[in-house]
């Protein structure tokens, strides 16, 4: 049994799903890879089911009915990998953004370092981000200066959707509870590991804007950042998170 699953969820991503799947999967360790698609019209579930004849228990895939998330998916995709017994489990996007070789730097800091979460961080060696332009750099990157303040993490990157998980810390998060998609997501796993006083080490990465497909930001993901943030610490603050 392979200790290691990296969850990628998908939506429209068939300029980049193969690809991604083969550039994870020739990796030195030998990582599975999940998939989770919600329903791509481009046919992108196809395109996994054809690959899954090449790579016979090593790629997996959950088809959902529509279009529900990034954090549900994440979520449907924990639940799937702790019922199969991994230990160490991934989130990664499908648009090349994130390394795959950083993988094996994730995973070195949780299972030979300290960490029970390692979070690719683009901004705790500096500002590592190709390709974005300048707003959306600064964007991003006060987006973790106020999820600081808010929070008390001190976390350089609370956004961050490139981590690795000891399934440990995902067994003892109520993930029936986590209800955000975007940003707030990745920022309210992260608190919840946090206030569980669980170790969350930085990795420092490169990160790539993608050159394939379309982003899937929206205002609202903004929207749902900017408050969320504030609705996770006072939850906090009266024992309700």
């Amino acid at each position: 049994m392979n200790d290691c699953i990296v969850i990628i969820p998908t939506y429209n991503e068939i300029e980049n799903v193969e690809s991604i799947i083969r550039a994870v999967l020739s990796q030195h360790k030998p990582f599975h890879v999940l998939i989770i698609d919600d329903n791509s019209p481009d046919h992108t579930a196809d395109k996994v089911m054809a690959l899954q004849a090449e790579f016979p228990g090593r790629l997996f895939l959950e088809q959902r009915n529509k279009k529900s998330g990034l954090g549900t998916a994440y979520v449907h995709g924990f639940k799937w990998a702790m019922q199969h017994q991994y230990d160490f489990i991934f989130e990664m996007d499908a648009d090349f953004s994130h390394n795959p070789h950083d993988l094996e730097k994730l995973y070195q800091a949780c299972h030979f370092g300290d960490a029970d979460l390692a979070v690719g961080s683009r901004y705790v060696t500096g500002v590592n981000v190709v390709n974005w332009p300048l707003s959306r750099v600064l964007l991003s990157y006060f987006a973790s200066v106020y999820v600081r303040l808010i929070t008390g993490m001190k976390i350089h990157d609370a956004t961050a959707g490139f981590v690795c998980y000891k399934r440990q810390v995902l067994e003892s998060i109520n993930l029936d509870q986590i209800k955000f998609v975007g940003y707030a997501f990745q920022i309210e796993m992260k608190y919840r590991t946090f206030c569980k006083n669980f170790k969350i080490t930085e990795v420092p990465i490169i990160f790539t804007d993608r050159t394939k497909g379309q982003s899937k930001m929206s205002n609202s993901i903004i929207v749902e950042a900017v408050f969320g943030v504030i609705a996770l610490r006072l939850k906090r603050l009266v024992n309700t998170l």
